[in-house]
């Protein structure tokens, strides 16, 4: 080999040394950067010069997509489990725990507890007036737990709006990466630091709605959810929603009233089972508006029409003709079977017992529409009123129907059927947790190695320290022959 050969050869060592130094200090140093893809030098043998050599080919980026896929559909599992048992949380605080004096259950046995002491001293004012107080704090308290969901629901398709327009802007980064990343290559130049931004917009997405990528040429990806949606293809595509205001009890996305979804002005489904974009954190909050709250209103309005229904028969107060308000109204009204939704909404003590109204409190002993006091000793209403709640009674609708229950049986029942439902969600949320980070264990231990990156740097080091004693060594040569 002649002399330039051979400083040929060492340069080209010494710059692939340098250059994997490089790669090597990169690696390290991103070893727990979310989306960063292990950095590989790749070298081989110079065969273009007669003196041989080491070529560089590129840096390589080495990432587990099938790991990758995985984590992103267990992390819009986990996004998904953790709205839906928020909102579970939120619907027990709503109806109480049992020994929470504020509670449903808790209220409602007060109620019957303040109605027995009247009924022991059906002359005693004061004794009445508690009555009316505690019946008013239950009203109040269906009235606050069906504000509470809608006020859930309101929040719900506020979160739509923003993670809509997140999505969007997300798909239109990666439409720009794709671009970027494709010029980048057809121009030789190394493209792995955009292709881990694209990663960790995509693991982004697919929080919002989990996805599937597909390889396109030049470095470019495709986007689909996993519901069968086209998200990016080329051109992103756009996700329509227009939010409302506010949520009531008469709304909803199959009347109307709330928006669904678009993709590029096609509406598209949007139910928990078999929505285009369903599984992750925007399907949540579908759910939490659409299914969940609302089946929340329609189990608490059930227990209002029960409570209404129990105190607006004549049976009780036989004052009352038909058509006649009981006890608890509809808005002051007798209430229509055919207008249950939203009862618990509208739940109001009738004013003819209520001082606040207007009112007088010996009405709930002598008869909701008598003219005048009766007999001051007579407990018989009060006594009906105390049969009415604790008798059994077949309910007329929600999880109630088909058995028969008392009104603290009703009021316990729902109490637990959401707790239920509060530790079911808690199991699956739990799951989906555990296998996000199992799965991002994996994908770290399939990242940056330290060890092995440490021993490639020794290599590196000895390669470096090898090709610089052969530069000395020519320049020795050198120095020698112009001493000749």
């Amino acid at each position: 080999m002649s002399i330039s050969g051979a400083l040929s050869s060492a340069m080209q060592g010494l710059r692939a040394a340098g250059r994997g130094s490089e790669v090597i200090a990169s690696n390290l140093s991103n070893a727990l950067t979310p989306g960063y893809g292990v950095r590989s030098l790749e070298l081989s043998a110079d065969t273009t010069a007669t003196h041989g050599g080491v070529k560089i080919d590129g840096v390589s980026r080495l990432v587990n997509e099938s790991i990758v896929h995985d984590k992103r559909i267990a992390e819009a599992g986990q996004a998904n489990a953790s709205a839906i048992l928020d909102l579970y949380i939120k619907i027990e605080d709503l109806l109480g725990a049992p020994d929470d004096p504020a509670s449903l259950s808790a209220q409602t046995a007060q109620l019957e507890k303040n109605l027995i002491t009247a009924a022991s001293r059906p002359d005693a004012p004061e004794r009445l007036s508690t009555v009316v107080a505690s019946a008013r704090i239950l009203a109040n308290t269906f009235n606050e737990a069906s504000d509470g969901l809608q006020k859930v629901r309101t929040t719900a398709d506020r979160t739509i709006e923003l993670q809509v327009d997140q999505l969007n802007n997300a798909l239109l980064q990666v439409q720009e990466l794709n671009a970027q990343i494709t010029k980048t290559q057809v121009q030789g130049n190394n493209s792995s630091g955009l292709l881990d931004l694209r990663q960790r917009v995509i693991d982004e997405i697919s929080v919002l709605v989990p996805v599937r990528t597909v390889a396109r040429d030049n470095g470019q990806v495709a986007i689909y959810s996993t519901g069968g949606a086209v998200l990016l293809d080329s051109l992103a595509a756009e996700i329509g929603f227009e939010r409302s205001n506010l949520v009531t009890p008469y709304m909803s996305e199959s009347a109307g009233t709330l928006s669904g979804l678009t993709i590029n002005g096609i509406a598209f489904r949007t139910g928990s089972s078999s929505g285009v974009l369903s599984g992750g954190s925007i399907a949540a909050q579908f759910e939490i508006r659409d299914e969940i709250a609302v089946e929340a209103q329609a189990q608490i309005d059930a227990l209002a029409r029960d409570l209404v229904e129990r105190f607006q028969d004549p049976a009780v107060d036989p004052g009352l003709a038909i058509g006649d308000a009981g006890l608890f109204t509809d808005e002051g009204n007798f209430f229509d079977p055919a207008n249950e939704n939203g009862l618990a909404q509208r739940l109001v003590l009738n004013a003819a017992v209520d001082p606040d109204q207007g009112g007088e409190t010996w009405r709930l002993r002598d008869g909701i529409n008598a003219a005048g006091p009766g007999d001051v000793g007579d407990a018989t209403l009060l006594n009906n009123m105390i049969s009415a709640l604790s008798t059994g009674r077949v309910s007329s609708s929600g999880i109630f129907s088909g058995g028969s229950y008392s009104t603290i049986d009703l009021t316990s029942t729902l109490t637990s059927h959401y707790g239920a439902e509060r530790l079911n969600a808690e199991q699956i949320q739990s799951f989906s947790a555990t296998q996000v980070t199992e799965l991002t264990e994996r994908l770290l231990s399939e990242g940056v190695d330290s060890d092995q990156e440490l021993q490639k740097l020794l290599l590196v080091e000895q390669a470096f320290a090898a090709n610089a004693r052969m530069v000395q060594a020519v320049d020795e040569m050198m120095q020698t022959l112009l001493r000749i």
